[in-house]
């Protein structure tokens, strides 16, 4: 092992002693400042949420003296340690992160070891040591691991690592590599020799290991010698690869699952099949894991004997027990343990990883693909050969599709970004704490296992009947919209009668059901809101209580679900159908409440057939192309997709495929406006911001329409993407637009000036994202993980600038990790120097278009006062003056020290000679500067050059005294006189357009100083005529162009226009 990587390593993951303080490291420039960061300038990736269990890498587990057991789960490139004891409370997460992916994991004492390694030839590969979540050293692996490690199995000496065709064995005392096992080639099978991954030990074999292999043989190896001591042949020759290995609590039996055989338990001394389980896998769905019961219980019809064994698959959702007593036999299945694979979808994940059975406990451990780790407990009284649930920690186990951060309620208890609303494709809504991991849970739909048994899912007591419809199926369909308002919701102990969840799904239209808790004395109700997909029912949900609420809302002309929204106050909710149809109800009682537009009365109807006779055609109006329709019309002719209300209940805004967005009377149902764009354009998507009534659009034309919903006019249209337009929030204080796209592009605009302030260019395109209220973060899902990706905002400690950024400036990132080591914490851009130096760069870049265009005059960027005190230099020092001269000080204390100089008008100077001390000064210091002042050697350049630029820019950057000494030391005398130069430079400076105000400021106080030796200086006459004509082409040029401006707006004044 090489000693500096080791200690490097150690010095990584400890944190003694202080902390160094960083140097910056410069080369003495700032043109680095300007250079392309891999990093966005707004946001910073902080850390994953979600994420349990959503890799195929088994679970490892270690008993922490008799107390309690610890569980440490992969979840890709960072390992996460929960706590049983503590109901399964995330303990540690490991830092820093892998390299690569994490293949294999084990614990050992006090210690989690886990290999990582990409696949291809010249990937890195290593195995690290963590402790308590810590990297405190790593195995001696360079030029050792060709392969990745697929298994480690750490046991007394010896550490070993099994690749696809070789076996890794190093020392647990010093982390040394031993040696290197290689299994022979097999003759006789196409697969040579491939090792299967399956791999353990026995009890009281000494240093020796059993490997299964590709082609169903199982070697045994001693480490020690590095010998192969003998081979465990497979039954038949098409039993398939060894899928599982595990020993029996009974010495030298070996439990064996082969990928398309059955179970065999087998003596490996004797080399004897003893037993032989049918365990109904097959190819697709080979047995992968195997653990026994080792608390003695568990078998026979009372379950007082041992014998108990657990399988799983990772094609099936279900465990299997086994009584091996007797010939062994099922005793049952745990359906839907975790959730199956769905093959109707990819994207849906499923699978049993491993089962465990923790040492002398009646406790089994499982986790599973569908991305959750679940612990069980077998009751003894009565008993059940079934396990019941005891912990159980998730997330989801598909991608998700929509991300809403919580509002605040009335009192505020929810505020600060505490937490945030996921929905997935599992059909599952999930609330995530972003304070403390433990709070994060699922909100319930209901008993679903119990309805599964009561449709006859799982057959008998036991389990044992096939399965039907698969547990997910009982959930309701995908979530496709969310609304909340937590200003009625009454917490976690509210009061909102006894109704079942969903149960009014029919006859709650227009009258009130069975379930009307206006009668009662409610404390709350339902303040969540969802769609589904293929559904006409929209839902309610309790956010205080986390399960699903009382209501169906059913859409009015039965078709499908496509938005929903709620009022600020929470007690209306809004639903929207694919067939253009809006509908109220009320949250309270359920009872629909309005249509929009609202039915008319036969009366209503009937006049309004005569208004529209009379007034056929002049309902529309042209001007700014909306229109006005009739009362009772106005309903949209396609899928309604977006619906808000503002903040005082008075409009409903709604937005459809048909390329209108409609303003309603909330009150009434009158349709009051429209706005409809040409080209016609289909509307996908409606955000609103109540505090500026803000209303932004998601268009088919790959666009982002802004439109006031005070004047109903586009304020901004915002493009730039090149793929559908997938999701898009308002940040919490208005000012930035964020969008994701197909491309895989996040994009932020800057609403006041319209410009792209930032872009992120990420590996997979973003599904979903939201803004936290507080603005300290952003999060963002994509369609490649379940996981949810949360962002630092840097707006809150350092400033961004607003300058359009260039396709150069696009940033490729990686989301965030789990672990969030690598990236960027809360506080450190506040602190962060060269961050500070990115922002003020970017404005200085921002700043460095002096001109829009050669023809067009231009003002300079130097502050108003500066230039101004220049003209009235003089008066400023002569109010500044001082009044009287300085007063003696008074005879200070007899306890003070006496200064040296103890007279008391020793110190003072003469008010005469204090005034005429400048003076002589001055003088003198005109002298020196004229042969040393950047200002002539500039203005002297500028003339042989004929470039007086840089003189210009030394000129503006000057205080204003120190310029207007330095426009009073010029110097006349000689034939390369300053004068003449310093005009000549002011007059190429209008020439080029540029800087207008100050060249008249300058050209005033220079004539004011040096207007008495121009009479008699030819060049300096000939350097002012040249100006003055530039002077009076520019002023008939600005005069001719503000003539006609003035021209154009009295027409259009003007009563004929």
């Amino acid at each position: 092992m090489e000693k500096a990587s080791s200690k490097a390593i150690e010095s990584l993951g400890t944190n003694e002693g202080p902390i160094p303080k960083r140097q910056k490291l410069t080369n003495g420039t700032s043109s680095h400042l300007w250079a392309r960061q891999q990093s966005s300038r707004i946001f910073t990736p902080y850390r994953s949420i979600g994420l349990v269990s959503p890799t195929t890498i088994p679970f490892t587990s270690i008993p922490l003296g008799k107390t309690t057991f610890q569980i440490t789960t992969s979840a890709g490139r960072c390992l996460q340690t929960y706590d049983l004891r503590k109901g399964l409370n995330l303990t540690f997460l490991t830092r820093p992160q892998t390299p690569e992916i994490i293949t294999a994991t084990a614990s050992w004492k006090s210690q989690v070891f886990a290999s990582w390694g990409g696949e291809t030839q010249h990937a890195s590969r290593g195995i690290w040591v963590f402790q308590r979540g810590k990297l405190v050293d790593e195995l001696e692996t360079k030029d050792i691991l060709d392969e990745p490690v697929q298994r480690l199995l750490i046991f007394g000496s010896w550490i070993v690592g099994c690749c696809s065709t070789k076996i890794q064995v190093w020392r647990s005392s010093n982390y040394e590599h031993y040696t290197t096992l290689t299994p022979m080639r097999s003759s006789t099978s196409k697969k040579g020799n491939t090792l299967s991954g399956a791999i353990c030990t026995m009890p009281t074999y000494l240093n020796k290991i059993l490997a299964g292999r590709a082609d169903g043989n199982i070697e045994i190896w001693n480490l020690s010698t590095g010998k192969l001591i003998y081979t465990l042949l497979p039954p038949t020759s098409d039993i398939g690869p060894v899928s599982a290995l595990a020993p029996t609590p009974a010495l030298s039996l070996l439990t064996i699952s082969y990928q398309n055989g059955p179970i065999i338990i087998r003596d490996v001394k004797a080399d004897k099949i003893l037993l032989r389980l049918d365990s109904g896998s097959s190819y697709e769905s080979p047995i992968t894991s195997i653990s026994f019961r080792t608390d003695g219980l568990g078998a026979g019809e009372d379950g007082r004997k041992a014998g108990i064994m657990a399988t799983s698959a990772l094609g099936s959702g279900d465990v299997t027990f086994w009584d091996l007593n007797h010939g062994g036999r099922i005793v049952g299945k745990l359906r839907g343990a975790h959730d199956p694979p769905s093959f109707g979808s990819e994207t849906i994940r499923g699978g049993v990883n491993k089962v465990e059975y923790l040492a002398g406990q009646p406790v089994l451990v499982t986790t599973g693909l569908d991305n959750s780790l679940k612990t069980w407990i077998f009751d003894e009284t009565p008993f059940s050969p079934l396990p019941r649930i005891l912990h159980g920690r998730g997330g989801h186990a598909a991608p998700i599709t929509r991300l809403e951060f919580l509002p605040s309620d009335a009192d505020g208890a929810d505020a600060g970004g505490k937490w945030l609303l996921s929905a997935g494709r599992d059909r599952s809504l999930w609330g995530w704490s972003l304070r403390r991991d433990g709070q994060s849970t699922e909100l319930s739909q209901g008993k679903i296992r119990k309805k599964a048994k009561q449709i006859g899912m799982f057959g008998n007591n036991n389990g044992l009947a096939e399965m039907g419809p698969r547990l997910e199926e009982l959930k309701t369909p995908e979530i496709t919209c969310v609304a909340m308002s937590l200003n009625r919701d009454g917490g976690i102990g509210a009061s909102a009668g006894e109704a079942s969840i969903w149960s009014n799904n029919r006859g709650n239209k227009g009258k009130k059901g069975t379930f009307d808790a206006s009668s009662r004395s409610t404390t709350g109700w339902e303040s969540v809101v969802t769609g589904h997909q293929g559904d006409r029912f929209a839902r309610t949900w309790f956010w205080g209580r986390k399960r699903a609420g009382r209501w169906t809302f059913e859409t009015g002309d039965k078709g499908v679900v496509k938005s929903v929204a709620m009022t600020p106050c929470g007690t209306f909710a809004i639903v929207g159908s694919d067939g253009g149809s809006i509908d109220t109800f009320n949250l309270q009682s359920g009872i629909h409440r309005q249509k929009f537009p609202a039915r008319l009365t036969p009366v209503q109807a009937k006049k309004l057939q005569l208004e529209e006779l009379e007034r056929y055609g002049t309902g529309f109006n042209t001007k700014l192309g909306m229109t006005k329709s009739l009362p009772g019309h106005g309903r949209h002719t396609k899928a309604v997709t977006g619906l808000a209300v503002d903040s005082t209940n008075r409009i409903l805004i709604s937005c459809s495929m048909d390329g209108f967005v409609k303003f309603w009377n909330f009150t009434n149902g009158t349709h009051m406006d429209e706005i409809g764009f040409i080209p016609p354009t289909a509307i996908s998507g409606l955000r609103y911001y109540h505090s500026s009534d803000l209303v932004a659009l998601s268009c088919s034309d790959l666009s982002i329409k802004v439109i006031d919903v005070e004047t109903k006019r586009i304020v901004r249209e915002l493009r730039g993407m090149s793929g559908q337009i997938n999701d898009f929030c308002f940040s919490n204080d208005g000012r930035w637009i964020i969008a994701a796209s197909g491309d895989s592009m996040l994009r932020v605009w800057d609403l006041p000036t319209g410009h792209l302030i930032d872009a992120i260019r990420l590996k997979s395109p973003c599904s979903a994202l939201a803004f936290s209220n507080t603005g300290e973060f952003l999060a963002t899902a994509q369609g490649d993980s379940v996981g949810v990706n949360i962002w630092n905002n840097r707006a809150l400690f350092t400033h961004v600038p607003t300058r359009q950024i260039s396709d150069s400036e696009i940033t490729d990132l990686t989301a965030s990790n789990v672990s969030g080591d690598e990236e960027n914490g809360l506080l450190q851009d506040a602190f962060d120097e060269e961050v500070k130096l990115q922002g003020i760069a970017g404005d200085m870049e921002s700043t460095t278009l002096e001109q829009l265009s050669k023809e067009i005059m231009t003002l300079s960027l130097v502050p108003r006062d500066r230039w101004q005190r220049l003209l009235h230099l003089d008066v400023i020092k002569q109010r500044n003056k001082p009044k009287e001269p300085p007063k003696a000080p008074e005879n200070a204390p007899f306890f003070l020290p006496s200064l040296d100089n103890s007279k008391p008008g020793g110190g003072l100077v003469n008010f005469d000679e204090q005034t005429r001390m400048p003076e002589k000064s001055r003088v003198l210091k005109t002298d020196r500067l004229a042969a040393e002042s950047d200002f002539t050697t500039l203005l002297l350049k500028g003339s042989e050059r004929a470039d007086y630029n840089p003189f210009i820019d030394h000129l503006k950057s000057l205080p204003p005294a120190t310029a207007d000494l330095e426009i009073r030391s010029l110097n006349s005398v000689g034939s390369s006189s300053e004068l003449k130069h310093f005009v000549a430079a002011l007059a190429s400076r209008l020439r080029q357009k540029l800087d207008y105000e100050l060249v008249q400021t300058w050209m005033t106080l220079f004539l004011r100083i040096h207007g008495e030796v121009i009479e008699g200086n030819e060049g300096l006459i000939a350097a002012l005529r040249e100006w003055r004509s530039e002077q009076e082409a520019e002023a008939q040029r600005l005069g001719s162009l503000t003539g006609y401006c003035a021209g154009v707006v009295n027409f259009l004044r003007s009563s004929r226009a």
